[in-house]
């Protein structure tokens, strides 16, 4: 066998071409694992293995250490499911959002993953540290400094008691997360909730956060819960079998669906300070303004940068962070609030997004399509995007959860902060632009402009009464507007409804069909051109239609009767220079 030896250097040094990796032969089939991980040629695979794969290791390591300890890790991996199957293998979550990626994406990608990872560690370890469960009943110190809170409850609420008390979600962890680092996790809950008799058709995503409690896999962590009525029916469901279960202390704080009222603001801050009240009842510790201006002038600054890095994905080809990262990072900074590690990971891709601008470098050359997509994700199928753009250049330029919370908030007066705090906790993505009223979620054509996309992948959520309500809406726009739309039926976290395979197989139809379209005009235009040419067509047309008609045309065409013009004899005397 012969082998191309200068082929083989230039697949070493650089890597293979976009159009020859075949990423799908490198796994064992049906397992989910490597053969081996990709060559990326030898400056990324060296970068993969030192600053992402064995970074992220031991810095893993050292987060569990710095946040709660061996122990309490090893403890909580012993006692709840969603930690012992979900987190150890995390590093193959990595390996998915960033496949087939290079260079400053590659780099930029992988910071927002680690921002992602800290955070997740330092709640789950909190969790832990705190856990009665873990200790026989016992309450610490950790016990009695913690607020529990729904995951849509944004974590800055609870800004005026930082470094006093510390919010902890109580779904982001064992259920959000786990989604997206091994889906296999949270079916368990959805099945456990149906056992009791809750029906299958409400959302997965609440059954599976509802099923949490059924196997009595959610941590006691906290005195107190604050949760909320985000973003549906289902969700006060959860709400409802959240206070059964926990038999705790609860402060239910209802947010409006359809809040452009601006009367409704009045409710919306109302139901802000009763919390405030809620939490200095229960806990003694007092509302502390000082701490509230401080954590929320840090925050605007995370939302400037993102606003900066918005401008270039919308302005530029030179956005170096891939749909998957983006989208998530952005989910876990708004729910979470103000953390010092996306402080950290703002500065490394700052640095990054400014390299790539001024170098004018695409991280995606082989955009076919700018992509916006909208609607609720498939949870389970995060690294889609990944898997779209290698296929078939599909760049997801920007996701409809990455557009929550989309403002900074004022510090310079009470009035005016809870103004603001009141708007930011109603523009929560589901609540704003998919159950937020026709306006809202029509807000796509706006964003699809803004960011200079050409098609849009609608999330289809199967058991999602709001948006299956605007399905034919939805249809008729794309019609009339002339966009290109792929509709990616999924159940949330539940793959069992809507598979992986027949997700890729929707998009795989629709773009064959696509280049297949686009094949048979190319074609049917050859096939006239030849027409044209082996048949003297266009010799037929000049002789028969054009020199008659314009030979028609310039004899009835006005004219001056040159000979009538004087001819003048006295010439000027022209002297030439040699």
């Amino acid at each position: 066998m012969k082998y191309d030896m200068k082929a083989l250097a230039h697949d070493f040094w650089y890597g293979k071409p976009h159009q020859e990796r075949r990423l799908g032969d490198l796994y064992i089939d049906k397992t989910g694992l490597y053969k081996h991980r990709e060559w990326r040629g030898f400056s990324d695979t060296m970068y993969y293995f030192y600053n992402i794969w064995l970074y992220n290791y031991a810095h893993m390591v050292m987060d569990v250490v710095r946040y709660g300890g061996l122990i309490n890790f090893a403890k909580g991996v012993w006692r709840y499911r969603w930690v012992g199957q979900t987190y150890l293998p995390v590093l193959h979550w990595f390996d998915r959002g960033m496949e087939g990626m290079r260079g400053e994406g590659l780099k930029s990608s992988a910071w927002h993953y680690r921002g992602m990872v800290n955070a997740t560690i330092f709640q789950f370890q909190r969790m832990f540290s705190s856990d009665a469960n873990l200790r026989g009943g016992k309450k610490n110190y950790r016990w009695h400094h913690n607020v529990a809170h729904n995951e849509t409850v944004w974590g800055g609420v609870f800004y005026p008691w930082h470094g006093k008390l510390t919010n902890v979600p109580m779904e982001m962890i064992p259920y959000f997360v786990t989604c997206h680092v091994n889906s296999h996790t949270v079916l368990n809950y959805i099945d456990a909730v149906q056992s009791i008799g809750l029906p299958g058709d409400p959302c997965p995503m609440c059954q599976a956060e509802a099923g949490l409690f059924v196997l009595d896999d959610m941590p006691d962590y906290a005195p107190i819960v604050v949760t909320s009525n985000e973003a549906c029916d289902a969700s006060v469901a959860t709400s409802i079998l959240q206070d059964w279960f926990l038999d705790k202390p609860l402060f239910a704080m209802p947010q409006p669906m359809q809040f452009d009222d601006p009367l409704l603001k009045k409710h919306c801050r109302d139901e802000i300070e009763q919390c405030w009240k809620f939490v200095e009842e229960q806990t003694g510790i007092p509302f502390d303004w000082n701490s509230l201006v401080k954590c929320i002038e840090s925050q605007n600054e995370l939302m400037k940068f993102e606003w900066e890095k918005w401008d270039v994905a919308a302005k530029t080809n030179y956005y170096p962070v891939n749909g998957v990262a983006q989208a998530l990072y952005r989910i876990y900074q708004s729910q979470f609030g103000d953390l010092p590690v996306w402080h950290e990971v703002d500065g490394h891709v700052r640095k990054i997004l400014n390299k790539c601008v001024r170098k004018k470098i695409n991280s995606f050359p082989e955009t076919r399509h700018r992509v916006l997509a909208w609607s609720c994700a498939p949870l389970y199928y995060s690294n889609w995007c990944t898997w779209a753009y290698n296929c078939w250049g599909l760049n997801t330029v920007m996701n409809m959860d990455s557009l929550m919370f989309n403002m900074t908030i004022r510090t310079d007066s009470y009035d005016h902060c809870l103004d603001d705090m009141a708007q930011y906790h109603m523009w929560a993505p589901m609540r704003r632009m998919a159950v937020g009223g026709l306006h809202h979620i029509f807000e796509c054509w706006k964003y699809m402009e803004e960011f200079n996309c050409d098609m849009v992948m609608m999330y289809d959520q199967l058991q999602c009464k709001g948006m299956q309500g605007v399905h034919g809406l939805f249809e008729d726009e794309f019609r009339d507007r002339n966009i290109h739309a792929i509709w990616m039926p999924h159940a949330l976290p539940d793959s069992r409804t809507v598979s992986r395979m027949e997700i890729r197989q929707i998009i795989n139809d629709y773009m064959t069909t696509k280049i297949l379209k686009a094949l048979l005009m190319a074609l049917g235009v050859n096939a006239a051109l030849f027409a044209v040419f082996f048949f003297d067509l266009d010799g037929k047309l000049l002789f028969y239609v054009v020199e008659p008609t314009l030979k028609k045309h310039y004899d009835n065409m006005p004219r001056r009767d040159m000979t009538k013009m004087p001819y003048e004899m006295n010439k000027p005397n022209y002297e030439y220079n040699v």
